[in-house]
């Protein structure tokens, strides 16, 4: 792995808490308002600025990608930014429910992502990667990281042990009951040299950016005659966490009708399947069962593992995808289908309970969370994931700090 420190932006220290904000994608444009409602200086109003447009604007429209460059100006120009004054890295670490996770913010190489020394386990929609390419080429900037993971290092470990005793930069708790605190590293060698021998990380969360980050550094490489490998859009921001310290929430499935059938007749189905058990607990204990809310009762589906299945195809989510939602219930392709939605485990079955008791949906189904050796096993298999398959949690917080392109 190749990482090199950066001169980026941040907050000042007295307006991090304010301008720290939850990524793009985890909320839409109505979330992102109310959540900037009353804040100036929300990291919202750069990644999500159509909140200050008329209602209706078209999201990928000129005047929103236009706001958001009027923004990042603005933030520097009225000292909500301040640019370091010499490269560093950040220790960045979080800590929910009492759990920490502790990440390293630096940069890191295109072409690694190219060649896969960081590698991927999930497709990009060409829409989503489009949006996240013109944002970052007209911001000339990464606004947000990357989420990669790697295998632990014990040096790299003790290496944070000791930046932990140290006084951080910022130290706040958000409205979600998640702490947030970040140091400056400004011996970065041990860092540099420590992540020379990665052999490789992974893209946990953050697809889009990275695709689009290796999209803009290819751009402007072929655009400059006169590129050296040194320029900074040869680098994209990302925070690196130790495999052992992440959690992986499930990303659940809600099904908006029952493709013809009733109630009674998708339970006949799924007895042809899987074993079928009634009064199930909302979320299934172990992998190779899965919860379905269906009617206001609760059922386990659960089945034995194949082991001539490869390491996609053992997954739960590919189990229910290939055996149930497609054959079944019509889910040809959970990508593109507007027929089925996809909940975050972060808020939990009762969302399910609820989405299917309303009538909005017809069938909800819990999920086992992934690992995160499993999805090292697909990446490293050269395979990928069905969409939907993983929610990290806690989300990184965008606007601690930017790397710019320039």
């Amino acid at each position: 792995m190749r990482i090199r420190p950066f001169q980026g932006l941040r907050p000042v220290p007295e307006l991090a808490a304010r301008v720290a904000s939850v990524p793009y994608d985890v909320v839409n444009t109505e979330e992102a308002a109310k959540l900037a409602e009353g804040n100036p200086h929300s990291m919202l109003r750069i990644i999500r600025p159509e909140i200050e447009l008329p209602a209706g604007t078209d999201v990928h429209s000129d005047p929103v990608y236009a706001r958001g460059v009027a923004n990042l100006k603005k933030f520097q120009d009225n000292g909500t930014f301040l640019r370091e004054s010499a490269p560093c890295l950040y220790l960045y670490r979080q800590i929910r429910q009492g759990r920490a996770q502790h990440g390293l913010a630096a940069l890191c190489h295109v072409e690694d992502y190219d060649n896969d020394i960081i590698k991927k386990h999930e497709k990009t929609r060409p829409d989503k990667e489009d949006d996240r390419t013109r944002t970052t080429a007209e911001l000339n900037a990464n606004p947000e990281p990357v989420f990669l993971t790697y295998n632990d290092v014990p040096d790299l470990t003790a290496a944070a042990d000791k930046i932990r005793k140290t006084a951080p930069l910022y130290d706040f708790t958000a409205d979600d009951g998640v702490q947030h605190t970040l140091w400056r590293i400004a011996d970065t060698t041990p860092w540099v040299e420590g992540f020379a021998r990665v052999p490789v990380s992974y893209v946990a969360d953050g697809h889009h950016r990275s695709a689009s980050a290796a999209r803009v550094g290819r751009e402007r490489r072929l655009a400059n005659p006169r590129h050296t490998g040194n320029e900074n859009y040869n680098w994209f921001l990302c925070v690196l966490f130790p495999g052992s310290e992440l959690t992986v929430l499930p990303y659940n499935r809600v099904v908006l009708d029952l493709n013809g059938l009733d109630a009674a007749a998708l339970l006949d189905r799924a007895r042809a399947i899987f074993r079928v058990t009634e009064n199930a607990a909302p979320e299934p204990a172990s992998p190779r069962h899965v919860s379905m809310v269906l009617g206001g009762k609760w059922y386990g589906l659960s089945w034995d593992e194949d082991p001539q299945a490869d390491p996609v195809s053992r997954l739960d989510v590919s189990v229910l995808q290939d055996r149930l939602l497609k054959p079944v219930l019509g889910i040809d392709d959970p990508r593109t289908s507007q027929r089925i939605e996809f909940v975050g485990g972060i808020r939990g079955t009762a969302a399910l309970q609820k989405a299917v008791d309303s009538g909005k949906a017809a069938v909800a189904f819990s999920m086992h969370p992934v690992t995160v050796g499993q999805l090292m096993a697909i990446a490293d298999a050269g395979q990928i994931m069905p969409p939907k398959s993983t929610w990290f949690e806690p989300k990184l917080r965008s606007g601690l700090f930017i790397h710019t392109l320039d």
